[in-house]
């Protein structure tokens, strides 16, 4: 491969739009829209492919990223967050929503009225709910109340949405589903015993949206799922050919069964998570683990002696949670077999506000 240097994140054209397509396919098939998360690639390109692949618009994570895509041309975006709106964070969304269809969370009765206070009443709403994951929303039976208290105060509630981020365990995914299923559910029949009829409801995570699970939903936000990642491959949601984002790293020293990577937690990110079994995978090698990172150093574990790399090799590695790589990287390099194809901007990246 012709590249001056390492690290590098590479993204594999091909596969890039296999699973692109794939995931389309089944959204369509149970006659779901998707509106994929673009926290997880942060680039336009790989945006404009999902829409053309028949994705409905784009789901952010911060006012930031809404920026930027809607910079791009993207005209029709959800940030999945409970904001609190202050009057600097109201203005920017009022300019947003002056541009673009514009639908964010909210999970209090009191964001509501914050948002409402400082951003109008020009943006829609989905009231998010907890289905398992206990971080943020509220419970299903309560979506009613809060959207009842926005709508009073002149706000459009589209509908409820959920993140079933308790997928992300061993043997998790199928409860997860179902538990999301039900929540959504309970969800939907608090807004309709208030009078308010849910035209979006929305969940789905990249562990769960490919399972056939019986649900009320009307859209899927998948992220992760145009890439994989090495917490993909342990849970079981991708096999390594799914694999679309690799970091291209050179061997600079090695001992015995010990590689240690150019690519360290600066271009790979840190998260581990309890159940992982390393820091990442090497792609073509099931049994090498990184064991430790450092801010630019990765030690992989290496057992089988005959396909060891030696010292100038260069290897590529699986992240263990893509979104956290991408969003260290300037670019991407988009390869198709091991020709270099194009560089697309990590248009969205540091967007944290």
């Amino acid at each position: 491969m012709d590249l001056d240097t390492t690290p590098a994140l590479l993204v594999d054209r091909d596969i890039l739009d296999r699973n692109i397509a794939r995931m389309a396919q089944s959204a369509a098939s149970r006659g779901l829209s998707l509106r994929p998360h673009a926290k997880t690639h942060k680039c336009s390109e790989i945006g404009r492919r999902q829409l053309g692949a028949g994705a409905r618009g784009l789901t952010v994570a911060t006012v930031s990223e809404a920026e930027v895509f809607a910079d791009e041309g993207f005209d029709d975006l959800f940030v999945a967050y409970p904001l609190w709106v202050d009057a600097a964070r109201g203005a920017r969304l009022r300019a947003l929503a002056d541009r673009v269809r514009l639908t964010v969370g909210i999970d209090s009765a009191t964001g509501a009225r914050q948002l409402v206070e400082h951003a109008g009443t020009a943006i829609g709403v989905l009231i998010e709910i907890d289905s398992g994951h206990h971080r943020t929303g509220v419970l299903p039976e309560q979506a009613g109340t809060v959207a009842s208290t926005a709508r009073e105060a002149g706000l459009d509630v589209r509908g409820v949405f959920t993140f079933p981020g308790h997928s992300y365990a061993p043997d998790a995914p199928d409860s997860a589903a179902r538990e999301e299923a039900d929540a959504l559910a309970a969800a939907a029949a608090s807004l309709r015993a208030v009078g308010i009829e849910p035209t979006v409801i929305s969940g789905g995570s990249s562990p769960t949206a490919l399972l056939d699970v019986p649900t009320v939903a009307t859209e899927l936000r998948p992220g992760v799922y145009v890439f994989g990642d090495a917490q993909q491959l342990e849970l079981g949601a991708v096999s390594e050919s799914d694999i679309a984002l690799t970091a291209l790293a050179t061997v600079v020293s090695a001992r015995d069964e010990v590689v240690v990577l150019d690519a360290g937690s600066k271009v790979l990110g840190a998260d581990r998570a309890a159940w992982a079994t390393g820091y990442g995978r090497i792609l073509g090698e099931p049994d090498a683990r990184i064991t430790a990172l450092s801010e630019h150093h990765a030690t992989v574990q290496w057992p089988e002696a005959s396909t060891r790399p030696r010292l100038g090799d260069r290897v590529r590695v699986i992240p263990n949670h893509v979104c956290n790589a991408v969003n260290l990287a300037d670019e991407l390099i988009t390869v198709s077999g091991d020709a270099v194809v194009e560089r697309w901007k990590v248009a969205a990246r540091g967007c944290n506000t």
